[in-house]
């Protein structure tokens, strides 16, 4: 799995965060995400395909990347 993600898009929410923290952080300023892991280990790819599929309501933060 290959993580990408629009800070442009990113309302500073942290639900990311919150779901896989292994995989997002935020900006202290601001509170927009930060890519920690753009290729997470499969153990952690059910909790960021949860947090795509919010995203894909909210506000399209995620981009699908190329599966390996």
């Amino acid at each position: 799995m290959k993580v990408n993600v629009d800070q442009g898009r990113c309302c500073g929410a942290g639900q990311c965060v919150l779901i896989a923290p292994e995989v997002f952080d935020q900006r202290d300023d601001d509170g927009i995400v930060t890519l920690l892991e753009p290729s997470p280990a499969a153990d952690v790819h059910a909790a960021v395909r949860g947090q795509e599929d919010a995203d894909q309501q909210e506000n399209q933060l995620l981009r699908p990347g190329p599966v390996p």
